[in-house]
């Protein structure tokens, strides 16, 4: 789809008239007009690739500048909960009934078979293609990394980070089932690898014995290597998964002081309400930041079947697996949204579109009445996780790399995929022309020798 608006391809732009979330702006500059919404309406000066300055609208105006009639503008995204070693697998390895179960043992399939260095580098490459083009200029991807697939797709990992590292910053987190880390030798070469590779130290963790000794170990390994942690938490829906707690507890009684991640956290929903509030203290205490994936928890969660005989009929899911965002947020817990899987076993839609996730997350969590602060969780929040000063917000000094909407409110953002978005990175417009499905077609189609 064209554009809706000419940007010349100059080094120097004044964008008048725009709208902006304020918790958008950092320096919101003196007699900005803020709206009841939240919304700001600002001038935004390029130079030379980075944001001269804001100034409120109307001041200074020329000829010269380009009016965008209130259009939306907004800091690119930063996406920090992906996978795309695992992306666009689905034509060949699909779900087969649609549970959390099915997805791990589908993808245990397709990764033995098929995840050679050309089958990954084509599909991860391509899922950077779609991010780029929809506006994000960061993203954190986990890395399946069970033996003996750490010794491949790592260093298939770095490859890409330096080639990208001028369009998307990438990082990546060490994805392995927290009961792996028993064989204590395998879990010293894993955090042996992050140092290598610049990588995050990771851990599945649901409900699994001898809790509290592995993540002892687990934060160990982090501490004396000055590692970031980066959990998948309780992705499920039974109230008896505190691993949350565990985690918490064990950062705590570690001393470890870093800011740690963790995503998912679905069973905090369905706990007593007691239980919760001792986890949202602990939280707090630990310093967690916390990352919700409300598509791909919409897709797997609450998902029931019946056999009778060879046929399999699904029943209306009764919850949704979205946790607690609301209540976290409310005790000052940063809260992202992120993409988590596309189109694989795990979730069989997405395409790494930051506008889709918060638009989606919107109606699934109810994020309004009011929107307030909450696009902070698609740009400022994962990038403050990712450690991205210059990320996800509009600051004068910062770099332009700015989405540009028709939409002029929420009520016009939410409603349509904004497929007419101008992508600006250093004040230049980019191609917003995802990848075509067909370009993987041929590596799909391949068999291992």
């Amino acid at each position: 789809m064209p554009a809706f608006l000419d940007i010349p391809n100059s080094d120097s732009l004044v964008l008048r008239n725009a709208s902006v979330p304020a918790c958008l702006i950092e320096g919101l500059p003196a007699g900005t007009n803020v709206h009841d919404d939240g919304i700001a309406n600002i001038d935004i000066v390029i130079a030379d690739g980075f944001i001269d300055a804001l100034h409120p609208t109307g001041q200074n105006a020329t000829p010269a500048d380009i009016d965008l009639s209130q259009s939306m503008v907004w800091p690119c995204f930063a996406d920090v909960h992906t996978h795309i070693d695992k992306g666009h697998i689905w034509p060949r390895k699909q779900n087969p009934d649609g549970t959390r179960p099915g997805a791990l043992s589908s993808t245990a399939a397709d990764r033995a078979e098929n995840w050679t260095t050309e089958d990954l580098r084509a599909r991860m490459e391509f899922s950077l293609r779609c991010a780029y083009a929809h506006g994000t200029a960061a993203l954190r991807t986990h890395l399946d990394s069970t033996a003996p697939q750490h010794k491949i797709s790592w260093p298939v990992f770095a490859g890409l980070r330096d080639a990208w590292k001028d369009r998307i910053t990438l990082q990546g987190v060490c994805l392995e089932p927290i009961w792996g880390y028993a064989d204590r030798a395998f879990g010293t070469e894993i955090a042996d690898l992050m140092v290598e590779y610049g990588g995050i130290l990771g851990a599945v963790l649901n409900i699994q014995d001898d809790t509290d000794n592995l993540l002892d170990f687990v934060i160990g390994l982090a501490l004396d290597r000055e590692l970031e942690l980066d959990f998948h938490v309780d992705e499920m829906g039974d109230p008896d998964a505190k691993s949350f707690d565990n985690i918490c507890e064990a950062l705590i009684r570690n001393g470890y002081n870093r800011p740690v991640n963790v995503g998912h956290c679905c069973s905090l929903a369905i706990r007593p309400q007691d239980e919760m509030n001792r986890a949202l203290d602990l939280a707090a205490e630990a310093n967690l930041r916390v990352t919700s994936l409300p598509m791909c928890n919409l897709f797997l969660q609450g998902r029931q079947f019946e056999a009778n005989g060879h046929d399999r009929r699904s029943q209306t899911p009764r919850w949704r697996g979205v946790t607690i965002l609301h209540e976290l947020k409310a005790r000052g817990i940063p809260v992202a949204i992120a993409s988590d899987n596309t189109r694989d076993p795990f979730y069989a839609y997405g395409d790494l579109d930051a506008v889709e996730v918060f638009s989606q997350a919107v109606r699934i969590a109810q994020l309004d009445y009011p929107v307030g602060d909450w696009p902070m969780a698609i740009t400022r929040t994962p990038a403050e996780t990712m450690g991205l000063s210059d990320v996800g917000r509009l600051k004068a000094g910062g770099p332009a790399d700015i989405v540009i909407f028709r939409a002029r409110s929420y009520s016009e953002l939410i409603p349509r995929p904004q497929s007419d978005r101008i992508v600006l990175r250093g004040g230049k417009a980019i191609d917003t022309t995802p990848p075509d499905y067909r370009e993987l077609d041929d590596i799909l189609a391949r068999q291992p020798a």
